[in-house]
């Protein structure tokens, strides 16, 4: 997995500061013009041919950043025209992600490469074991790559660790082959099997395939102030930033935002829900239920796994419950979910009750523009406390854990979790639509709730994280500490929040 602390994150993120302030600021059409050359100044040494080809690159990351597809795009347009288009939009346009063609490596097709570490040993076991003799060996090993099958074997079987697997980092990274080469030798994303899961945009080294921005939709309306504009952040959020319950909600409104929801009171209905519905499930006699708060996972099904349709949970996700709860309380409020998920953009574009998504990503942007630190706000004294386990949704195994304490017999329950929908993950999944479709016969021990998190580790491994996954989860543990509660009902919180 590619480290967060790299070049691309960092440019990424100086841009979208950029924005925020020359949009706070109402310079936005004036100033974006020279987003370019102020990140690549002329003394700067080049990264690609020369600075005017890096600065070319940044142009058309800064359209992504103001929420436009790199493909729709005019060689020669103006960054104030896309500027001016982009403060009138009335809504996020489709697809959530974009390819930057110009950024892209064409990377070679994945193969094998023996490096200088081979010693050309007596025993020569990549040789012995390559099923299609595509090894010689004179001093070195050499791969005939018109014979290779990129099987792997001669790698697993170097004593000295000589032979290495050169990838294609995003398609390796794809879990469902939605990635290829064109043509011209760049990716392509095909979404018509795509699950938006992020791990393509997360894992490109060149930064190529790139989320496109709702960052300037937002301000724009923090700015206007005709609509009241809420805050809805994710349980993951708290892994982000070293804050404590009470401190990101007074950030988020130092930042603009009209009023604050945490998205794990949502959770804590989904639970609710998904616990009453697993139970009528098994008592009605299905074989298994999954949960169903991942909608990178629930795209996967819908696209990859058929035979489990029936299984997903109906209940909807916690951002919908908290937005049902924002839209309660204030009909004509704009709501804005705050995560690490790329997917939840393409949820949101489908969920009448959301009307735009920020990543982390952004929203530690936006704090920068406006010179905000989390750590020290005030804590404030109207702080929704949600039950722990609805905080937990954000690591893998919470969701499980948080239906098994609201079943009445936990003893019905057989448990598994996959967690995230890498090609292994995907395996899984279609294991289980196997044994739901009778094609393998169910054992004793199959499992009947089966939680899926498309992120390895949970939403605070999400595409879109500033943090990495071990502080993170950390962190998170800090924080559901910090608030902790007994089980609350759902209905008690509605009725508590929406007074």
């Amino acid at each position: 997995m590619l480290n967060i602390n790299n070049h691309a994150a960092k440019v990424k993120h100086d841009i979208l500061v950029r924005i925020a302030k020359l949009q706070f600021a109402g310079n936005l059409e004036e100033g974006v013009h020279f987003i370019p050359r102020e990140i690549i100044p002329k003394k700067q040494q080049s990264i690609r041919c020369c600075i005017y080809r890096d600065r070319e690159i940044i142009r058309m990351r800064v359209l992504a950043r103001m929420g436009w597809s790199i493909e729709d795009v005019e060689d020669d347009c103006k960054l104030a025209d896309y500027a001016k288009k982009a403060l009138e939009r009335e809504k996020p346009t489709w697809p959530m992600l974009t390819v930057l063609h110009e950024a892209c490596n064409a990377c070679v097709t994945s193969h094998y490469m023996v490096t200088n570490a081979c010693q050309g040993c007596f025993a020569r076991p990549c040789q012995e074991n390559c099923p299609r003799k595509a090894i010689t060996v004179d001093r070195h090993a050499k791969i005939d790559e018109t014979l290779c099958v990129n099987c792997g074997l001669c790698m697993k079987n170097c004593p000295y660790h000589a032979i290495i697997k050169i990838p294609v980092p995003c398609e390796a990274a794809c879990p469902v082959g939605a990635i290829s080469k064109d043509e011209s030798g760049h990716e392509r994303i095909d979404y018509s099997k795509c699950i938006f899961c992020g791990n393509c945009m997360r894992e490109c080294p060149f930064g190529a395939m790139m989320d496109k921005s709702q960052l300037v939709d937002v301000i724009r309306h923090i700015m206007e102030k005709k609509r009241k504009v809420v805050a809805m952040y994710a349980p993951a959020i708290a892994s982000q930033f070293k804050a404590v319950p009470g401190q990101f909600e007074n950030a988020l409104k130092n930042a603009g935002f009209d009023s604050v929801w945490e998205v794990a009171v949502g959770a804590d209905i989904c639970a609710d829900k998904e616990a009453k519905e697993f139970e009528e499930r098994m008592e009605k006699g299905d074989k298994m239920m999954t949960t169903s708060c991942c909608s990178a996972y629930v795209r996967a099904v819908q696209l990859h796994v058929p035979e489990l349709k029936e299984c997903v949970s109906e209940t909807r996700s916690p951002m919908h419950y908290t937005a049902e709860l924002a839209k309660k309380a204030d009909p004509d409020c704009i709501t804005v979910f705050i995560g690490p998920c790329l997917a939840k953009r393409r949820e949101g574009l489908e969920d009448d009750l959301v009307d735009y998504v920020l990543s982390m990503e952004e929203i530690s942007a936006l704090f920068d523009a406006k010179e905000i630190d989390v750590t020290a706000q005030d804590i404030g004294s109207e702080v929704m406390i949600p039950t722990s386990s609805g905080r937990n949704f954000a690591k893998s195994g919470g969701v499980l854990e948080a239906v098994k304490i609201r079943l009445k017999d936990t003893s019905i329950l057989k448990p598994a979790v996959i967690n995230g929908l890498n090609k292994a993950g995907m395996a899984k999944l279609k294991t289980f639509g196997m044994m739901n479709s009778g094609k393998i016969p169910l054992k004793p021990d199959t499992p009947n709730l089966i939680e899926v998190m498309a992120c390895e580790g949970g939403c605070i491994s999400g595409p879109s994280v500033i943090a990495n996954g071990p502080s993170a989860e950390a962190q998170l543990d800090k924080y559901v500490k910090a608030g902790a509660q007994d089980i609350i009902n759902a209905e008690q919180i509605k009725q508590e929040t929406s007074e």
